[in-house]
């Protein structure tokens, strides 16, 4: 029996649809092909396509050849520990920890997800998750006016991001601090609404739009001594 058609017929199954998205993610991560994921895990190409595209059960023989061919986990296929916090995994042996330059730090960026917001309060520091996106050399998010996102215009404020990869224990972190700004501007939000929308998960309305102008942008990568610098992200 291929292993098309065990993955197909019998094993213990995983949650529908999670791991085919899981698996689609690790791919694009590590900007692998279909094809060669298909070569690596030794299965036919159109059950991968299928298993990324559709809800199916995975026997753990099939998860443990994905697994191999991602560099990754099995725990992490099954979305172990997603109720955990990131960076559990035992440290490498052979760290290696180097700065990133300001266009390197952007790069890591420009794809946009979610970052964090950090700013001061009467109470204390205050980190706040958000949805953002990077545009003309600036931070972009968006939120409600009484939120407390919001409450960061006008003021300097801190956002970081980072990529954590637990299987490797390898990963990054850029931070950004500057001057928060609302754009008031209705052809200007009407252009971002277009090309560069950060869409926050947490849904609803959200019509206040805010740029952090960066005037500093720092960040690190770690690794491990083997891995070559074009596979630092995670």
């Amino acid at each position: 029996m291929s292993t098309t058609d065990r993955g197909r017929t019998r094993g213990n199954p995983a949650h529908p649809g999670d791991v085919g998205r899981r698996v689609a993610h690790r791919r694009e991560q590590l900007g692998l092909t279909r094809e060669q994921v298909a070569v690596r895990a030794r299965m036919d190409v159109s059950y991968l396509e299928y298993l990324e595209s559709q809800p199916a059960a995975v026997d753990l023989e099939t998860i443990t050849a994905l697994a191999g061919a991602l560099g990754t986990s099995v725990r992490y296929l099954l979305g172990g520990g997603l109720d955990s916090p990131p960076g559990q995994a035992t440290p490498v042996l052979r760290p290696v920890v180097e700065e990133l330059q300001p266009w390197e730090c952007w790069a890591k960026m420009e794809p946009g997800g979610v970052g964090r917001v950090a700013r001061s309060t009467p109470e204390g520091p205050q980190v706040l998750p958000v949805n953002y996106r990077i545009l003309d050399g600036t931070v972009l998010y968006r939120t409600t006016a009484e939120s407390a996102a919001a409450a960061a215009v006008g003021e300097r404020v801190a956002f970081e991001v980072d990529q954590l990869d637990g299987a490797f224990g390898v990963g990054w972190s850029v931070l950004v601090t500057g001057r928060a700004h609302q754009v008031t501007e209705a052809d200007a939000m009407e252009w971002f609404g277009e090309h560069a929308d950060p869409r926050p998960w947490v849904g609803g309305r959200r019509d206040t739009w805010v740029r952090i102008r960066p005037d500093r942008i720092t960040g690190r990568v770690i690794r491990t001594a083997e891995t070559m610098p074009s596979d630092d992200t995670p």
